[in-house]
């Protein structure tokens, strides 16, 4: 997964080609940290078509309140260089990160 700051942002997600999945997470949450290891597997099967990225919300503050993430963990879908979904909090499950991901593929 590529580590997205303010600097890099922009081209990672709203300049990429491919549709993009950006994981806005924090060292002290729990689910954030429960949940990294299924974001990895599901890049393993779609990281070829889906650019899967990262943002530590404790060193990049302005990108979370940027893309008004108010809650970890929050999941933003990209694509076009436009947010056209999230997951967040309960919501935030592998099974829902799948099934957003075949949808963003359409």
């Amino acid at each position: 997964m590529i580590e997205l700051t303010k600097e890099t942002f922009d081209a990672e997600v709203k300049e990429s080609d491919l549709p993009v999945l950006v994981d806005f997470w924090g060292p002290q949450c729990g689910p954030c940290l429960a949940l990294m290891p299924q974001v990895e597997e599901l890049e393993k099967e779609y990281g070829d078509k889906v650019k899967f990225t990262k943002v530590n919300v404790s060193g990049n503050r302005r990108v979370a309140i940027a893309n008004k993430v108010m809650g970890l963990p929050s999941i933003l879908f990209w694509k076009d260089g436009a947010e056209v979904a999230r997951v967040s909090g309960g919501e935030a499950t592998a099974d829902k990160i799948k099934a957003k991901i075949e949808e963003l593929l359409g």
